[in-house]
C-alpha cells in the first residue's frame, strides 16, 4: 500500500475542467485585487498630497492672524501712549504766546500782579504736559541734531565752542515720549 500511495504522490495529475476554471478564476481575482490596489494607492497619495497643502496653508493663516493680532495690540498701545499728541500740538501756540508775555518788563504793581497769574498758567501748561510725558527740547550747547533740531541759521563759533553746535534757540521744540511733536528751531555755530 505505500507503494501505491508513494506511486500516487509522485506522478503529476492533471486538473479537471472544474479546477481550470477554479484556477482562471483566481487569476483574474488576483488581477481585479492588483488594479484595485494601485488605484487605491493613488488615491491615497492625491489624498495626502491635498492633506499637506491644506495644512500648509492652515498653518500659513495661522501665522498671519497671530500677526494681525499683535500689529492690531502694538497699534492700540500706541493709541494710548500718543493719545494727547493732536491735543498738545494745538496747543504749543498757546504755550509760545505765553512765554512771549512773560519775557515782557513790567514795572507796575497790576503789571507784575497781571504776569504772576500768566506764570502760574504757564506752570500748569507745563505739568499738563509732563503728566502725559511731554517734554521741552531746549538743547543750547548739544551737538546738532536734525531729527530734534530745525537749523535756521549758522553763526560762526565764539571762543572754545565746538562746530555744529546749537548756539541759540529761536522756538523750544516738544516731544511726546520718543516722537518729536515740534522741532527746536535753532541756530547752528560752523
Amino acid at each position: 500500500m505505500k507503494e501505491k500511495e508513494e506511486h500516487n504522490t509522485n506522478e503529476e495529475v492533471e486538473p479537471t475542467i472544474q479546477e481550470e476554471e477554479v484556477l482562471e478564476e483566481m487569476d483574474s481575482t488576483n488581477e481585479e485585487q492588483s488594479e484595485e490596489t494601485s488605484e487605491v494607492n493613488s488615491d491615497v497619495a492625491t489624498l495626502q498630497t491635498e492633506l499637506d497643502e491644506l495644512s500648509d496653508r492652515y498653518l500659513r493663516l495661522q501665522a498671519e492672524m497671530a500677526n494681525m493680532r499683535r500689529r492690531n495690540q502694538r497699534e492700540k498701545e500706541d493709541v494710548v501712549k500718543y493719545r494727547s499728541q493732536s491735543l498738545a500740538k494745538e496747543l504749543l501756540p498757546a504755550l509760545d504766546n505765553l512765554e512771549r508775555a512773560l519775557s515782557i518788563e513790567v514795572d507796575t504793581e497790576a503789571g507784575k500782579n497781571l504776569k504772576k497769574g500768566i506764570e502760574m498758567v504757564y506752570d500748569s501748561f507745563l505739568q499738563a504736559f509732563a503728566s502725559e510725558g511731554i517734554e521741552v527740547i531746549n538743547p543750547v550747547g548739544e551737538p546738532f541734531d536734525p531729527n530734534i533740531h530745525e537749523a535756521y541759521t549758522q553763526v560762526p563759533a565764539e571762543g572754545d565752542a565746538k562746530s555744529n553746535t546749537v548756539a541759540q534757540v529761536f522756538e523750544k521744540g516738544y516731544k511726546l515720549k520718543d516722537r518729536v511733536l515740534r522741532a527746536a528751531k535753532v541756530s547752528v555755530t560752523l
